[in-house]
């Protein structure tokens, strides 16, 4: 069996709803820093393709993306719909290389419809696996816990594996692949109900509330040795405090920072040197557009364990493009449970 295994019904609006950025956000993006207008569905040009979104992805990175401060990405015009991944189908196609009907993950924005050349898709949609899935598990979310924890953490069998928001959209993938590839996952995350479903849904060997818990210390317990890898999406005061508990030889990978509320002006911290130094540490920065070409290895691995039963799938899924413009600000407060989603079909 190929193809996504759910498909839903879908309308054809006739008017293009879309989220525009209306102001660049300080720090968080909130939902009065975009509006939603209707304009003309459009017409793709040669050589493009028209896609009726689906599903929004709302993802962290789209703070980023919506700031003005440096990024690894241009800021997103003001004026223009919000800069998202999407789940969708093609509607009409002047490609010879997209078939309509096809579905596709790509960078298609906040809106109902989006006129993109072919370059613009991400990836194809023909695995079997929930629609919806194309967007976290096999897209962006899932990617980056493949190949962040594979290529730079490189877990061993018996290490301990700490992740930070472990039962977020990426944490939760960490842990489940750590766990496949026979490591010891530990996770810390914001409230007691995630701890559970760390533990009971995504084969933690044990998780803990940083907000409530001395996890510092019950790592000390379960982790004597120390952290082999430490899979971090936050920074801030958890990552100064997990340094200390690193194994030599540990591998650090940065794959966020969204506990740090603004990079202007340049944030303060404990110094860090010879925790690096003694410990021997490897600490490195983790953008998932690096790794195109291992796109394909993790896709298969990921789709293998999910049709195993081996990789357990949360999603949080609002209906309406009205929900989107308060989106991103919810993922940080972690009002999701799981992979946040807009279906808008």
């Amino acid at each position: 069996m190929t193809g996504p295994t759910d498909i839903p019904a879908y309308t054809l609006p006739e008017r293009n709803r879309r989220v525009l950025l209306a102001r660049r956000p300080t720090g968080i993006p909130q939902p009065e820093d975009f509006s939603l207008d209707a304009v003309p569905v459009p017409e793709p040009g040669p050589g493009e393709i028209l896609v009726r979104n689906l599903y929004l992805s709302v993802d962290p990175a789209q703070r980023g993306w919506a700031s003005a401060e440096a990024n690894y990405s241009q800021p997103v015009p003001l004026g223009g719909p919000m800069r998202a991944l999407a789940v969708g189908v093609v509607v009409r196609s002047n490609s010879p290389d997209v078939a309509e009907g096809e579905f596709l993950y790509g960078w298609f924005g906040w809106q109902d419809y989006a006129a993109v050349p072919a370059s613009a898709i991400f990836r194809r949609c023909r695995e079997a696996v929930p629609l919806s899935a194309h967007a976290g598990l096999l897209g962006l979310n899932g990617l980056t816990a493949y190949l962040g924890l594979i290529a730079l953490g490189r877990p061993q069998p018996g290490e301990t594996v700490l992740v930070s928001t472990a039962a977020g959209a990426v944490g939760s993938l960490v842990g489940q692949i750590a766990r496949n590839l026979g490591s010891r996952p530990i996770g810390l995350t914001g409230d007691d109900a995630k701890v559970a479903r760390c533990r009971e849904a995504f084969g933690y060997a044990a998780a803990y509330n940083y907000r409530t818990d001395d996890w510092t210390a019950a790592l000390a317990r379960e982790a004597p040795d120390g952290v082999n890898v430490y899979f971090d999406n936050v920074g801030g005061p958890i990552l100064d405090a997990a340094l200390r508990r690193m194994a030599v030889g540990g591998r650090i990978v940065q794959c966020g920072t969204a506990s740090v509320a603004s990079w202007t002006e340049t944030p303060t911290g404990p110094r860090v040197e010879r925790e690096i130094l003694t410990r021997r540490l490897v600490w490195s920065g983790f953008v998932v557009l690096d790794y195109k070409a291992r796109f394909e290895e993790a896709v298969a691995a990921l789709a293998g364990w999910h049709a195993e039963g081996r990789i357990s799938l949360d999603e949080d899924v609002s209906a309406g493009i009205e929900a989107a413009p308060g989106a991103i600000a919810a993922l940080y407060r972690g009002e999701n449970r799981g992979k946040k989603l807009v279906f808008v079909g």
